[in-house]
């Protein structure tokens, strides 16, 4: 793995529009143009930075903005150079208990890196339109960096959106 592509790509994404949604009793929208679902699913591991199922934060409090839902391949943590958590079971979204990850909301820099170094947006297994925030795509479309502009294009062509208000 090229660290220092990774390192470029969190580093530029930090700087490029990671400050989170603010929810705040407002709706929050999906990429599909609704209401956020949820990207977790009963009986897999419950996601979220607030472990609530959906994909977005409080405010400032989500430096990495988990707001792109896929549906988690095993080597997602190996690709980005993130410790192996990726396979690991965690609390269960509607029963007790830990599950297995199914969809997850991953870090809007992990996606961008995971599309850059896996192959392209084909690598992307599931990219759940409904419960993918709004948030990335404002994010990627603020953001000069290139690996940015790919996983922009890679939402835009797995989830159809029309820049209308953006």
């Amino acid at each position: 793995m090229q660290s220092f592509g990774l390192v470029a790509v969190i580093s530029s994404l930090l700087a490029y529009g990671c400050q989170g949604v603010y929810n705040n009793g407002h709706t929050v929208e999906s990429v599909a143009r609704g209401s956020l679902n949820t990207c977790s699913k009963p009986r897999t591991a419950l996601t979220g930075f607030t472990r609530d199922g959906h994909c977005q934060d409080e405010g400032d409090d989500d430096e990495g903005s988990h707001h792109i839902c896929i549906e988690m391949k095993r080597d997602f943590c190996r690709v980005t150079g993130q410790p192996n958590w990726c396979e690991s079971k965690m609390q269960c979204m509607g029963k007790p208990g830990q599950c297995k990850i199914g969809n997850w909301c991953v870090c809007q820099w992990a996606f961008a890196s995971y599309i850059q170094m896996a192959g392209g947006c084909d690598s992307i297994v599931d990219l759940v339109c409904d419960a993918t925030n709004m948030a990335a795509i404002r994010a990627y479309k603020d953001s000069p960096d290139p690996t940015h502009k790919a996983a922009l294009e890679c939402i835009e062509k797995r989830c159809p959106v029309s820049d209308s208000g953006l």
